[in-house]
């Protein structure tokens, strides 16, 4: 039996196939390659001596997934594929919810038809909308969200619990994660966005390696320490592992598991520059230009309930998450294009 990761080229997909791979399931890879390469997945394969088969396609393709479940005996869906930009998202609204809430949906029938009843979810933060006290917990309220990509992670999170509620065998897990940055630390995989980043840490090494000219710092007069937002940055390969964490605790269970994957621990968007500039000896210019809707001012996680529950804790600070972040960059100067 196999584990179908959708979004398995991208990010944070990329650095879970490996956390899996290297903990010895089999897996079965897909993505629609909209904002990620093949090339990551090469990579992760030879770093963990083991390869799975990647199967280019969208899930809103119905016949085309109908036969990717026919063909292969899969064990359950661990499911990243979706658009991830909130400025973006405000901009380009329906085609968010077509591509993350329709894809979704397709994916879910499928699984469905052909009994495959247990799927993780890359959820996030974004659930909790703007929220009234932080550090966020499981129990604080969602659905007050402002972004239609924040939208669409609390859409999708309510159709799997009404699936859920209305059909018992399904076993779910949530993950509400906050931001990842950082790679691996060997620099073989890491973020590589199309164009010019939207997250801040890639604009930060394009920056630093002078690939664009300036940080834009949307907003400096938030009600922070400094006036720019602040946010619960984690490690991508923390994040891997609270995947893996999550999994394995839940392999027999049919309950809800909802946790939030961070540090516990907010930074404003200057302490961020700050400590990259310290890390890697780079000067950043950067200005303060206005808020981006769909922006909140703070958020950050309190991960108490997956310490619990899961055994799993972020282990790299912000520093390593820097550093990692800019060996990616200078390896991969052009990302996996030059491949």
């Amino acid at each position: 039996m196999s584990i179908l990761i959708t979004g398995a080229t991208g990010y944070i997909g990329s650095h879970t196939t490996l956390a899996f791979l290297k903990a010895g399931y089999d897996l079965i890879a897909l993505d629609n390659l909209t904002n990620s390469h093949p090339e990551s997945l090469k990579r992760v394969s030879r770093m963990a001596g083991r390869s799975c088969p990647l199967h280019i396609l969208d899930l809103r393709d119905h016949e085309a997934l109908q036969s990717l479940f026919q063909n292969h005996s899969i064990d359950g869906v661990i499911h990243f594929a979706g658009l991830k930009s909130v400025g973006e998202s405000m901009d380009e609204p329906l085609r968010y919810y077509d591509n993350n809430v329709s894809g979704s949906l397709n994916l879910i029938r499928v699984m469905n038809e052909y009994q495959v009843k247990r799927i993780l979810f890359s959820s996030s933060c974004t659930v909790y909308g703007d929220p009234e006290e932080v550090p966020v917990t499981e129990d604080s309220p969602t659905g007050q969200v402002t972004s239609p990509y924040g939208r669409t992670k609390y859409m999708i999170e309510q159709i799997l619990q009404d699936l859920q509620t209305a059909d018992p065998e399904w076993s779910l897990i949530l993950l509400r994660y906050f931001n990842p940055i950082g790679a691996h630390p060997d620099g073989e995989i890491g973020e590589d966005p199309a164009g010019r980043s939207g997250n801040l840490m890639p604009w930060l090494t394009q920056v630093a390696i002078g690939k664009q000219k300036c940080v834009d710092i949307y907003g400096g007069d938030y009600p922070t320490p400094d006036g720019t937002a602040i946010r619960d940055y984690i490690h991508v390969m923390d994040l891997a592992d609270g995947h893996l964490k999550a999994w394995e605790h839940h392999r027999e269970s049919t309950a809800t598991g909802i946790y939030n994957l961070g540090t516990g621990h907010g930074y404003s968007v200057l302490e961020l520059i700050h400590t990259f500039e310290s890390v890697t000896g780079k000067n950043i210019p950067w200005r303060i230009t206005d808020r981006r809707p769909g922006d909140v001012p703070a958020v950050w996680a309190d991960p108490g309930k997956a310490e619990k529950i899961l055994h799993w804790e972020a282990k790299r600070n912000l520093e390593e998450m820097c550093r990692d972040s800019w060996n990616w960059q200078v390896r991969n100067p052009n990302g996996f294009k030059q491949a």
